[in-house]
């Protein structure tokens, strides 16, 4: 028996209207992926890959990572450039914008970072529940966190390419 998923993608990864693609899975629900550790959500990323009409060519999924890539690269250029402005509500913007498309794809680590960074920039602490009124110590608090997103990013698109043979 096979089982029908509906996936919603955020309308930023694509830059148009949001798409909706059902896919059959079958009732293995694997499609044979390798460990991605705590770096990448197995089953969100195979919801991914699911998607995909050809498992060796892997058009339809290449193209979404392949395209966060790039999204990723400008906003953090973007949020770079915020930084230097001590632009706290497009610093949070950012966060919240990132934390979304990596959240489709199941970089988790990414998207903790990101939801941080959304937080910050609208002056809470980082679970969002507390107010922090002090933009000093959020922007600073950003400016960590920065770094392990940073890395973390270079470590999912490292473990990424590998997984596409790029």
């Amino acid at each position: 028996m096979n089982a029908r998923l509906r996936i919603t993608l955020p309308q930023d990864l694509f830059g148009e209207s949001t798409n909706n693609h059902t896919c059959t899975q079958s009732d293995a629900g694997s499609v044979g992926l390798p460990d991605f550790g705590d770096n990448i959500d197995q089953m969100t990323f195979e919801q991914i890959l699911e998607m995909d009409d050809d498992e060796d060519e892997r058009e339809f999924s290449r193209s979404i990572v392949f395209g966060f890539f790039e999204q990723a690269e400008a906003t953090f250029q973007k949020m770079d450039s915020s930084l230097k402005n001590r632009d706290l509500a497009q610093l949070s913007s950012l966060g919240h914008f990132l934390k979304g498309s990596s959240a489709t794809l199941g970089l988790t680590k990414v998207k903790d970072s990101c939801e941080k960074i959304q937080h910050y920039g609208a002056n809470k602490d980082e679970t969002g529940t507390n107010d922090v009124p002090d933009n000093d110590l959020c922007l600073e608090r950003i400016g960590k966190t920065m770094v392990p997103l940073k890395h973390d990013y270079n470590e999912a698109e490292s473990i990424l390419k590998r997984f596409y043979h790029e």
